[in-house]
């Protein structure tokens, strides 16, 4: 069968944001293309992760600013949240993006086929067993899924997925995780009001993160209120009628109204008969593929949190981009996963890019280590201890900045605009060189002078 005869040159499973990103380019290259989606348009970061999480972010930041606006001069009476309202108008602000997803592919010519897809055979697929379609080439952009323990009990707990459905706000919140999503939502549970306990396994908040940047952080959100148990697991799960008990390999027992766990998510590879053409995974259950995306079978290609690299939707987007042009344009360059900069909603936020402290010593004999806290301006008019933390790493002869991290408020905005220097090859003699913002909490990235070590 030559391509002509396939019903579509690519078919995409998965309308997330690595899905719609390849789709609407091939599409944009001349390809005939049909996306099949079983759920909501647009995958797991705008229905249950990145976009609904920082809106909810955002509505837990408030009560803190209300109390510091008091500082500045502001009187006003006591604020009432209601939960309802928040959910419901998140609700809307979701079902309007699942339209924008739509009209995106409508307007790109790619045709939209509503059902749950399975792979036939290296050209087809079944769409609820009901009907197939043949393309000249597949891409898997299925996400990922929350996992959970087993352990006793375990029923009783909630993942991300479902928090942004409760009905009502918890007065008692345990969350279990030391990643992206554990310590956000401990952070909203928190901000909105809440008694919050984060549990972790390990020593250390985002552990792949730069370790003083962990430290900073963990600092910072018990000194809002979030209670940490670190080295800790939960071994059991009782439900009572005063909530539910956990039983703490510590010997304790923690009583709450909500358990959240968020340790981790898998590859969402079942049920696509990936089997059925001997496509190659990994342990996990991830999709196994080269530099460009594609999978042993050529094809079948796959890209986003289904091949567990970088599990981020911009760098999905960024693999969809460049599969597309790999298959139907010019040929697209391999995405670079070195460079990556990132974000944690937490609060106080963390900002990221490059290597860590440790990761750079392992890398570079020279290494600098530029660093500072301080008390932002913002505080010094409210009775808030909060502090900003801000790293810099420096390596090489050269002494290029290898790394930037941050931990404060709207460190995200700030490390994108750090990223484009880092990935430029911006020296530290280059950020000297730099005339700070003032008064700004960026400026100090570029007027800390004096190192803190050497190596």
């Amino acid at each position: 069968m030559n391509q002509a005869q396939y019903d579509f040159d690519f078919l995409v499973i998965g309308a997330g944001s690595g899905g719609v990103r390849a789709s609407r380019i091939a599409a944009s290259l001349g390809a005939r293309v049909a996306v099949v989606e079983v759920a909501a348009l647009g995958g797991t970061c705008v229905n249950v992760g990145c976009i609904p999480k920082k809106l909810l972010s955002h509505a837990a930041h408030f009560q803190q600013a209300f109390h510091e606006a008091q500082g500045f001069g502001w009187q006003m009476p006591q604020p009432q949240f209601d939960w309802a309202q928040l959910i419901a108008n998140k609700d809307q602000e979701i079902h309007r993006l699942n339209g924008v997803y739509e009209k995106l592919l409508e307007n790109a010519g790619v045709t939209l086929v509503r059902g749950r897809a399975k792979l036939v055979d290296a050209h087809t697929v079944s769409v609820d067993g009901k009907k197939t379609l043949s393309a000249a080439h597949i891409l898997i952009a299925t996400g990922g899924k929350p996992s959970l323990p087993n352990i006793p009990g375990i029923e009783h707990a909630i993942t991300s997925d479902e928090a942004f459905y409760l009905p009502q706000l918890p007065k008692r919140a345990v969350v279990v995780g030391g990643g992206y999503i554990a310590v956000e939502f401990a952070s909203i549970f928190n901000g909105l009001g809440a008694q919050t306990h984060l549990v972790h396994r390990g020593p250390l908040l985002l552990r792949h993160f730069d370790g003083d940047l962990s430290t900073a952080l963990a600092e910072q959100m018990a000194q809002r209120g979030v209670k940490l148990q670190l080295e800790t697991e939960i071994e059991a799960v009782e439900k009572h009628a005063d909530g539910l008990h956990l039983k703490l390999n510590n010997g304790q027992t923690l009583i709450t109204d909500c358990l959240l766990y968020a340790t981790g998510r898998a590859p969402n590879t079942q049920d696509l008969g990936l089997d059925l053409v001997d496509v190659k995974q990994a342990k996990n259950g991830a999709i196994e593929v080269n530099e460009v995306c594609t999978t042993n079978v050529p094809s079948i290609h796959a890209v986003g949190d289904v091949i567990d690299r970088v599990a981020l939707t911009p760098v999905a987007i960024a693999e969809g981009m460049a599969l597309a042009q790999h298959l139907f344009g010019s040929g697209g360059k391999p995405v670079n996963y070195e460079l990556v900069p990132t974000a944690v909603f937490s609060h106080p936020n963390v900002g990221t890019v490059g290597l860590s402290e440790a990761a750079a010593r392992k890398r570079h004999q020279d290494v600098e280590i530029y660093k500072t806290a301080f008390r932002p301006l913002t505080n010094r008019l409210s009775d808030s201890a909060e502090s900003v933390f801000l790293k810099l790493v420096v390596a090489g002869s050269d002494r290029r900045v290898v790394g930037v991290h941050m931990v404060g408020p709207e460190a995200g905005e700030m490390i994108q605009g750090f990223a484009v220097a880092v990935q430029c090859g911006a020296t530290k003699d280059q950020f000297d060189a730099t005339v700070g913002i003032h008064p700004t909490l960026a400026e100090e990235f570029v007027t800390m002078r004096q190192p803190s070590s050497k190596a």
